[in-house]
């Protein structure tokens, strides 16, 4: 077991991690405070799932919730740095279900509700993946714990 958690804290990235996840975070914090609490505009659970339902992603708010708690928990872990290749795993995922499921047909660009923001979220957050989390994070300083 702690071999396994020594592999997914492991980090050997710089500080361009760091400037990467801190946007990033609060970025998919926010997106998921939306659909989880109502928050900045968002519409919570039940009005979320009520929209996923239609386009096709039911249970409607068992797909927002997911999403919801990927972006938020997600957000949250890339903010403090911890366990930011799952983090980033997940929320790969998340932002390829919204390319392919909402905004592809739509072309690249935003002005036309396109995939490009879409596509920004998913290169940092594969980035993260292969990167880990960086300096000054929680990853960082449990793997120089576990070197000891």
């Amino acid at each position: 077991m702690k071999e396994l958690f020594k592999k997914l804290t492991t980090t050997d990235a710089g500080w361009g991690a760091l400037i990467l996840r801190i946007p990033v975070g609060i970025i998919f914090m926010a997106h998921g405070a939306q659909k989880l609490f109502g928050w900045f505009g968002g519409y919570g659970l039940e009005g979320t799932g009520g929209w996923m339902e239609s386009i096709g992603l039911a249970p409607g708010v068992l797909m927002a919730f997911l999403a919801g708690a990927a972006e938020f928990f997600g957000g949250l872990a890339l903010i403090v740095g911890f366990l930011v290749r799952p983090a980033g795993a997940v929320l790969s995922i998340a932002m390829l279900v919204a390319i392919f499921a909402v905004h592809i047909g739509n072309g690249l660009f935003m002005s036309n509700n396109g995939y490009e923001f879409g596509l920004s979220l998913l290169a940092v957050s594969v980035a993260l993946v292969f990167m880990g989390a960086g300096k000054v994070s929680v990853d960082s300083w449990l793997q120089q714990k576990l070197a000891k």
